[in-house]
């Protein structure tokens, strides 16, 4: 099989960069892969909430659940509530679990809109790892049935990008110190060569930007636009800061708790409690928003809280020349919904796919690329906006002009099909699954404004005793699981 790229240069670590050469490495055999990073400069991680999507990546690259988890003092995640969103008091959950049928006669949410029983509690009580959330309890799905229910992980994104890098180095990736100061172009506009600071030199045919913020090659060197989603998503700015853990336990969840300007999280680790508050400063200056984070926190702070600028959006392009942009270098969405590994793992995968074949991809091919990951960097921006743009909140300025604001078409058309057909009109390269769109608008109180007919199929009390039948199935599931302490610690202690 002829090589296409026989050299491939991976710019910068963390964990963009090191999921990148173990994915290369392990695709492209026949190519060497370099990673040129500085320990001097350091990656942006603060700490990570992942989305289910991970586990395929380490399943496939054999990488043991028990292992990550003990380098990177890893927890269980089973989704993320959502405290004073829609208005203030009120929560919901975003499960990794399914509501069963979402049309016909059977469907779950309809059914349960239709019987309109309090008794029957929230609709999260008819998901199974929504209620093992609530109860602070976890147990991986049984292997008769591993598709019942995904989960993801929190864990430290310094030890998981020093985690990665061992395995990387292992699959037979190359490691090279040192600071970039200078991008050598090639004549027709592509990357050449990268001068380190020493005066090395290193030279490769395919280049992938995984340097963060900075977009060394993608940004600065060249100079590919950046689409900006402030006018939808105006939080610009984050405080971090880890704090000691305190209270009940460890929760196998995430929490998002909306505050004036922003909202803040909550990332439970083995050994300490992540926060952040991420705000728009707009609307609020940033010692005062430093402020709020610190009075939100459950246990003395560990250090300093740490502020981080953005600005919502992608670069233009993703793919350029022969430069592939990766991570937070080729675009960046608020961590609401824990998607930047989310689009990390995309934009590999779909990488991948074009530099298997052997042959370097056609330019119509790469043009396919930089459409699939504008589509799927806006279908994400559109969830994270309908968290948004359905508060009932009204107390400040910024829950005010969400309200209000002009949506993006393809969300607006969603909505509205939402609301007058009960479709949830799902797109190709969606983020989220149509459950999880259930979720939010559940949470958020937004249902249609009509019955589907069809669900009258179903006599009223058998649609009732359905859904009593397995909330209190689900229930008693949950009570006989470990807690996500006890269950943690077991695999923490495991052998291999």
């Amino acid at each position: 099989m002829p090589i296409a790229y026989k050299r491939i240069v991976v710019v910068g670590g963390g964990t963009a960069g090191w999921m990148a050469a173990i994915g290369l490495a392990t695709a492209l055999p026949g190519s060497t892969v370099e990673l040129v990073e500085s320990e001097a400069i350091g990656i942006v991680g603060v700490g990570e909430a992942t989305f289910p999507m991970l586990r395929e990546f380490h399943n496939r690259h054999r990488i043991d659940e028990a292992d990550f988890l003990r380098a990177t003092n890893g927890t269980f995640k089973l989704g993320i509530e959502f405290r004073d969103w829609r208005t203030k008091g009120q929560r919901f959950f975003h499960t990794f679990g399914n509501f069963d049928d979402l049309t016909g006669p059977a469907c779950l949410w309809g059914q349960y809109r239709r019987v309109n029983d309090p008794a029957l509690g929230p609709l999260s009580e008819q998901c199974l790892p929504s209620v093992m959330a609530s109860q602070g309890r976890f147990a991986p799905p049984p292997a008769e049935q591993p598709n019942l229910y995904s989960y993801a992980y929190h864990f430290d994104a310094n030890l998981y990008a020093g985690f990665l890098r061992g395995i990387a180095l292992k699959r037979g990736a190359r490691r090279t110190e040192g600071r970039i100061v200078e991008v050598k172009r090639r004549a027709d506009g592509g990357v050449d060569q990268l001068k380190l600071e020493d005066g090395r030199v290193v030279a490769g045919d395919l280049f992938i930007d995984c340097s963060g913020f900075v977009s060394l090659l993608l940004g600065r060197a060249l100079e590919e636009p950046y689409v900006d989603f402030s006018r939808w998503l105006p939080v610009d700015r984050a405080w971090a800061v880890p704090s000691e853990p305190s209270g009940p336990g460890l929760t196998p969840h995430t929490v998002a708790t909306a505050l004036e300007a922003g909202w803040t999280w909550r990332i439970p680790l083995s050994n300490r409690i992540g926060n952040g508050h991420v705000f728009a400063s707009r609307y609020i200056d940033e010692e005062r928003a430093r402020t709020q984070l610190l009075e939100q926190l459950d246990g003395p702070a560990l250090a300093e809280p740490r502020l981080l600028r953005f600005t919502t959006g992608h670069r233009e392009r993703f793919w350029v020349h022969n430069v592939v942009g990766l991570g937070l270098s080729s675009g960046f969405l608020e961590p609401l919904e824990s998607t930047s590994i989310l689009l990390i793992q995309r934009g590999l995968e779909k990488m991948i796919e074009l530099l298997r074949p052997g042959a370097r991809p056609a330019a119509a091919a790469v043009a396919n690329y930089n459409k699939g990951m504008t589509r799927v960097f806006e279908r994400i921006r559109d969830f994270i906006i309908l968290h948004y743009c359905l508060t009932e909140r009204r107390d400040s300025q910024l829950w005010r002009d969400m309200a209000s604001m002009e949506l993006p078409e393809t969300l607006d058309f969603k909505l509205h099909a939402w609301r007058q057909t009960g479709s949830l009109n799902m797109n190709g390269e969606e983020g989220f699954e149509a459950t999880s769109w259930l979720a939010i608008h559940a949470g958020m109180g937004n249902w249609p404004v009509r019955a589907d007919p069809l669900l009258a199929e179903v006599p009223f009390e058998v649609a009732l005793q359905a859904l009593r039948q397995r909330r209190d199935h689900y229930a008693a599931v949950v009570a006989a699981m470990p807690t996500h302490d006890a269950f943690l610690r077991r695999i923490m202690r495991s052998n291999n």
